[in-house]
């Protein structure tokens, strides 16, 4: 009798966004993030830390969170060079598509999950991978509310390019600041 078969398991992408001040050390908005996702983690997931380093000779967010990761991942991938929410939803759709992820489970912080949103929902438009969202706690820092609404501004736009770029084809997307 042959042994039983497992169904197949489905490969998630575990997205953790950065956040810092420019420091040398994790931010504690940071940190926060990293923890819940290393509650979320599952061994065969691969877990894609982004954030880079505001000033020279100071290590990256996606290096320093890689240095605390105690959570399970079949793989830990480093976007060490993600400035923007923006940047962070292109760069993770692309790397869910390569690695054959059926989701994306974007990590954030609750004041920043709507607008994360909505940039990641049109980052994998018309590819057929899930997205889920979980938030970490904590306070959001003085300013980051009021930076939200500024950036805000560029949500609509930018959604509208990325739906224009996927039905063309068409290659780079333009830098934002978001």
């Amino acid at each position: 009798m042959a042994p039983p078969t497992r169904a197949p398991v489905s490969r998630r992408l575990i997205a953790v966004l950065g956040y810092s001040n420019g420091g040398d050390s994790l931010h504690d908005v940071c940190a926060c993030r990293l923890r819940r996702a290393e509650a979320e983690a599952r061994p065969e997931d691969v877990v894609h830390l982004s954030g880079w380093a505001r000033r020279r000779g100071v290590t990256s967010e996606a290096e320093l969170m890689a240095e605390a990761w105690r959570g399970a991942a079949a793989e830990l991938e480093l976007a060490a060079d993600a400035r923007t929410t923006y940047g962070n939803a292109k760069v993770a759709a692309e790397v869910a598509g390569r690695i054959g992820a059926s989701e994306v489970v974007v990590v954030t912080s609750r004041w920043h999950e709507r607008r994360a949103a909505a940039l990641f929902r049109a980052a994998l438009r018309r590819t057929g991978i899930r997205l889920a969202l979980t938030s970490a706690e904590g306070a959001a820092p003085r300013g980051a509310r009021l930076r939200e609404l500024a950036c805000w501004t560029l949500v609509p736009p930018l959604t509208v390019y990325i739906g224009r770029r996927g039905r063309r084809g068409e290659g780079a997307l333009p830098s934002a600041s978001s």
